[in-house]
């Protein structure tokens, strides 16, 4: 081809990939933009009753040293001592040993749990296994004057909140005082602070609902969800049981992918959980995921409405145009998405180790 046609077709087409690409960034979705500054995220967690509350923290972490979110704070609802000094060996071992942390006082389920003991009372040669400051659940802040000091200081409606257990200790912030943190009362500190509760809780699967199932962290606590349902101000995402039912956390990720230390946190309490090999359910990391993640494309949402939390711990889902309520919901192709996507994060090495 003759060199001066060679160059025009050359020069026409950067001319339209140019084209193409200021085109792309004119039609960038606005969502997608403000995804990449940090979601200010705070994290709500009964640590100690299963496992996958101790992946979706190290997720937290991961998302944090890539820039998704701040980790404000974590507040803990299983009132035994060990949940708080555990959260405190994770935050530690990635990195962020001054994020805050606060528990629940007279909470739910004070028994010991099967993993977080022994990381928190581990040593090697007379020193701990992991380094730690809290040593007592007892030395932690009460969670709720933690909640509002934390709120008090953030921008006006920056934050999400996450819940991934019973419903406690934001129930009771809802119910709080002014104080000397903030002079509104816990109901108009959040609906001036909050933009969204990524919870999860209920089940709202046909088959959930005509099996009237109680899902473990509503009717553990049924009061404070019920209160939490009908009083929280700000737009509230519903992450059912049968979310995270329908995604694993796969056994070999945690025997393969986590060797980059000798002594790793989440792995040595993911096999002190159950007997190994086994693949866990993600139920919490999956509320976690979507708080941080809203718009990509992980998850559908239903219609608006607002979720019914009845005496017995049942919940339902009645449609309203003008509900602040929806719940996930998730197809073949996403569960494949999002269980890579969670193993991935959750098997990084932190950058700030």
């Amino acid at each position: 081809m003759h060199w001066p046609v060679m160059k025009c077709l050359f020069f026409r087409k950067w001319f339209a990939l140019l084209l193409l690409a200021v085109v792309g960034l004119v039609a960038w979705p606005i969502t997608t933009i403000h995804a990449r500054e940090p979601v200010r995220l705070i994290f709500d967690t009964d640590m100690g009753n299963d496992i996958d509350d101790a992946l979706a923290l190290a997720m937290i972490h991961i998302l944090s040293d890539r820039g998704e979110c701040e980790l404000l704070a974590v507040t803990i609802t299983k009132d035994n001592r060990y949940s708080a000094p555990f959260v405190d060996i994770v935050n530690t071992f990635y990195g962020r040993k001054n994020v805050p942390v606060g528990v629940v006082r007279n909470g739910m389920t004070p028994k010991d749990s099967a993993y977080t003991r022994e990381p928190v009372l581990a040593s090697d040669n007379g020193r701990p296994r992991y380094p730690h400051a809290l040593r007592d659940g007892a030395d932690a802040t009460e969670a709720v004057a933690l909640l509002r000091r934390v709120l008090a200081k953030q921008p006006d409606g920056s934050v999400v909140m996450t819940q991934v257990g019973f419903s406690t200790n934001y129930a009771r912030l809802l119910d709080s005082k002014p104080d000397d943190a903030s002079p509104l009362d816990g109901k108009e500190l959040v609906r001036k602070k909050a933009r969204l509760l990524s919870i999860m809780a209920g089940g709202f699967s046909e088959q959930l609902v005509a099996k009237r199932y109680k899902e473990y962290n509503v009717k553990i606590d049924v009061q404070t969800c019920q209160k939490l349902a009908t009083e929280w101000p700000t737009p509230v995402v519903w992450s059912g049981y049968e979310i995270g039912q329908a995604i694993l956390f796969a056994a070999q990720c945690i025997e393969n992918d986590f060797g980059w230390v000798k002594h790793h946190p989440i792995r040595e309490a993911y096999g002190l959980y159950m007997k190994m090999p086994y693949s866990r359910q993600t139920w919490d990391l999956t509320a976690v995921l979507y708080g941080v993640r809203p718009d990509h494309g992980y998850f559908d949402l239903s219609a608006p409405g607002r979720v019914i939390v009845e005496q017995d711990g049942f919940t339902k889902f009645e449609p309203d145009p003008d509900g602040k309520h929806r719940y996930l919901k998730v197809n073949a192709e996403q569960i494949i998405r999002v269980k890579t996507t969670q193993e991935v994060l959750c098997s990084t090495p932190p950058r700030r180790k």
